[in-house]
């Protein structure tokens, strides 16, 4: 058999053991967050039913969904026609029924009707599982990656708008960040704007248009609207809203002139202005909170707020997201129960969060010590303050009899492991064993209970 090269699929990586410990200090950390505010962990699988995803994130979104090939023959009973793409859709729909999950809200959603009966409202519960996009590998963005989740259902209170910006600000200041921007807008500001230019037909093309000004820029924003149908007219009174600047507060006074012949603009302005008030009740320690009008967010499911996080510290895309859907539920049978949501980037936090250096030294820290044996009387002498240390939970390591001691250090060295205890035939008729910080070199000669009482400190 031909040897193969060992590789894994673009946009995807392996992680290291000490790759693990950092992302495991990212998800502990949010989940800490996330268990403060109330929210209770779920997990759904890692496919759904293509029917369950598909129509859900827009064109682009549908586009990038991993689908997956029924097992078996699959094509036995397709015909000529259809393998020849002349009927791809219906092809696609006989030889796959199942796609991995794109992201974790449309998913909820799903678990929220089906278990209806089992949970009580309003639904607190937060998931970290890894989704997946066939999107085009790049810098922070990659094809499979984790999302850490917390979504509301059954409850309109803007207060849950309010905490989650309390939340977004909360686990990036313990995750170490020290600069970042979580902007807010709200749907039905950019419906209103829709409605007073009277393109309300075209409010998707509207918004993910705008959506790209940080990309693309004012000109191309203008040429890709232009493109759509917007007519020079349209544009002008675009450009003075697209543009808003000063203060949270006035821009909101520039929007609600804007938008005095929108009734539905004006309700944006009015839940933009609530959630503002509730954030000045209980100030941010570390985020700025900006309204950003041309923060769009192209899922087509969000009806209300929408948010999206970014740091100011690295060049990077967004590291969260989220915002207010209505009726996500509806889509499968239990209507009128509205929802929130939002999202953290872990994948994108550990980039930002490595390229700042800001793992502490503790989220590394695997075994704390490690146990050195001469031979292999020592190491049943060992035992005993193996499972002592353990006991207290203090992570101990003991490395087999037989091996030299300089391999023994040097293992140590590799895992970083800051103290170790040598013994031989000496120490076992002392009583005293050799004691090292690894750190500082220092060596001292400490009975049993001593070494306990040094490492439980």
């Amino acid at each position: 058999m031909a040897s193969i090269k060992p590789s894994v699929p673009k946009g995807t990586r392996d992680f290291s053991p000490a790759e693990m410990a950092r992302r495991n200090f990212i998800f502990d950390t949010i989940k800490s967050v996330f268990r403060k505010y109330g929210y209770q962990q779920i997990e759904t699988p890692s496919m759904e039913n293509l029917s369950t995803l598909t129509g859900k994130y827009g064109d682009e979104g549908d586009k990038l969904i991993f689908k997956i090939l029924n097992s078996g023959d699959y094509l036995a009973k397709v015909d000529a026609d259809k393998l020849a793409f002349k009927d791809s859709n219906l092809l696609i729909s006989e030889i796959s029924e199942k796609a991995l999950r794109y992201d974790l809200t449309v998913p909820f959603a799903r678990y929220v009707v089906q278990h209806q009966n089992e949970i009580t409202f309003p639904f607190k519960r937060f998931q970290v599982q890894p989704v997946w996009r066939a999107d085009r590998p790049q810098k922070g963005r990659y094809r499979e990656f984790y999302q850490c989740d917390a979504d509301v259902v059954g409850s309109d209170s803007l207060l849950n708008e309010a905490e989650f910006i309390l939340i977004y600000d909360e686990a990036l200041s313990k995750l170490g960040l020290r600069d970042f921007t979580i902007k807010i807008n709200n749907r039905k500001i950019l419906s209103g704007i829709a409605q007073v230019i009277d393109k309300s037909d075209n409010i998707i093309d509207l918004t993910v248009a705008i959506d790209k000004l940080d990309k693309i820029g004012l000109d191309g924003v203008i040429a890709e609207l232009s493109n759509k149908g917007f007519t020079i007219e349209d544009i002008n009174k675009l450009k003075p809203v697209i543009l808003l600047e000063g203060s949270n507060t006035e821009k909101l006074e520039s929007l609600r002139k804007a938008l005095a012949n929108s009734p539905i603009g004006l309700q944006g302005c009015d839940e933009l202005e609530t959630v503002l008030n509730y954030i000045k009740a209980t100030p941010l320690q570390k985020g700025l909170l900006e309204l950003d009008i041309t923060l769009a967010r192209g899922l087509n499911y969000y009806t209300g707020a929408i948010f999206e996080v970014k740091t100011n510290e690295v060049q990077m895309g967004s590291i969260g997201g989220g915002g207010r859907y209505d009726d996500l539920t509806g889509m499968f049978g239990l209507k009128g129960l509205t929802g929130a949501g939002i999202s953290f980037g872990a994948d994108r936090i550990y980039d930002v969060m490595e390229e700042l250096d800001l793992f502490p030294s503790s989220a590394v820290q695997g075994t704390q010590v490690l146990i050195c044996c001469f031979d292999k009387d020592a190491e049943s002498y060992a035992l005993p303050l193996l499972q002592r240390l353990r006991g207290l939970e203090i992570n101990t390591e003991l490395y087999p009899a037989g091996a030299k001691i300089k391999k023994q250090m040097e293992y140590a060295n590799s895992k970083q492991v800051p103290y170790t205890i040598l013994i031989g035939s000496e120490e076992m008729a002392s009583g005293l064993l050799a004691f090292k910080d690894m750190t500082s070199g220092l060596q001292e000669k400490l009975t049993t209970g001593q070494i306990v009482e040094k490492l439980s400190k």
